[in-house]
């Protein structure tokens, strides 16, 4: 056996190895997943007449598949449509999601389509985010996404965050506010501790005509979509804990009493 082959080598890049296992993902026994209709396994239907429907099949979610994976816990915490401001202020709390019989030890916050893409809010930015207290947040993608993060961490202090970008398409215009949308992910990483980002805007697949011909039905993704998704970002997690051991040695304390003092929080 060869240790090296479970660390992270100095040049790796997020997707240089996937495990079919989810790798270290595994380690996570309760695992939320903050989304919209991609996070939630939605299938777009269309009948004789060209009607189309629109259905959350969660068992098909990337989520899910994880869960499948590492055997883990995962609540869908995610709807067709979601944006960061109707999670924060109706859906959060109308559904149960910030209850604390369902806190968990891993967050992976999906959000920025509806908000970005199709307008729901302006993106903002982090000077948006009042980090003494989230209710003084400004409503624009940045406070209200911020907000939910801080909301969770007061429930679970210790808890991790994985923000997911968007990732790139051949348009030039909405590569544009993704990238703008993976900056303000990653200026919030560089503020909230415990906090980190997937980003497939850089390192993921380009979701030009070839990959959606695969990979897509209609304007959703189609089963083997989301089981793609699902390696790419518990592949991603796994590339994360490899490459900062010291920041999830506690994983198993999260949301307990107990705690190993004196060991990186």
């Amino acid at each position: 056996m060869n240790i090296n082959d479970y660390l992270a080598e100095k040049d790796e890049k997020p997707f240089d190895r996937i495990p079919c296992d989810g790798g270290f993902c595994s380690i996570f026994r309760t695992i939320a997943c903050v989304g919209d209709s991609l996070s939630s396994g939605e299938f777009e239907s269309m009948d004789e007449n060209g009607n189309k429907g629109y259905h959350d099949m969660y068992e098909y979610s990337w989520g899910q598949y994880i869960a499948r994976m590492t055997g883990a816990k995962v609540y869908n915490f995610s709807s067709g449509g979601m944006n960061a401001a109707g999670y924060e202020e109706r859906s959060a709390r109308d559904n149960g999601y910030w209850d604390t019989d369902k806190l968990c030890q891993a967050y992976i916050m999906a959000l920025g389509v509806n908000d970005i893409i199709n307008n729901a809010l302006p993106l903002g930015s982090i000077d948006d985010v009042c980090f003494e207290d989230y209710t003084k947040n400004k409503r624009t993608f940045a406070g209200k996404y911020a907000a939910i993060i801080q909301r969770y961490k007061l429930l679970q202090p210790e808890a991790k965050f994985f923000l997911v970008t968007m990732p790139r398409e051949e348009e030039v215009e909405t590569n544009g506010k993704r990238a703008a949308h993976a900056g303000v992910l990653y200026d919030l990483a560089g503020k909230f501790n415990n906090t980190y980002v997937i980003d497939l805007y850089k390192y993921g697949p380009v979701y030009d005509e070839e990959f959606r011909s695969r990979f897509y039905l209609g304007g959703h993704m189609n089963a083997m979509g989301y089981v793609l998704t699902a390696k790419m970002i518990a592949g991603y997690i796994d590339y994360i804990i490899r490459k900062n051991p010291d920041d999830f040695k506690q994983v198993p304390f999260i949301g307990s009493k107990y705690w190993y003092h004196g060991v990186k929080r």
